[in-house]
């Protein structure tokens, strides 16, 4: 029997970039000039239309200055992490 893990909470993945662009007062256009990313993928990672890929949230996390974990561990937010016992 094959025992998936749990699907990834996107949602909180969303809600913490949005967090930490509104944080700072960037708009979209200011998050790109920061990033080098598009505007448009910025905007689909926001609203959920894509994941992304890892380069993608490297390229985050390090326009932030933040730890990637910060960005990639709300994806755990609604279970328990791999690797970390259920206490």
């Amino acid at each position: 029997m094959t025992i998936l893990p749990p699907d990834p909470n996107l949602a909180a993945l969303r809600v913490t970039l949005a967090r930490l662009r509104n944080e700072r007062g960037w708009t979209f256009d200011e998050l790109a000039d920061h990033s080098g990313l598009s505007r448009r993928t910025l905007i689909n990672l926001e609203h959920g239309r894509t994941t992304g890929s890892v380069t993608t949230w490297h390229t985050l996390a390090h326009t932030f200055d933040v730890p990637i974990e910060q960005l990639l561990g709300t994806l755990c937010d609604d279970h328990t992490p791999p690797g970390r016992k259920n206490p």
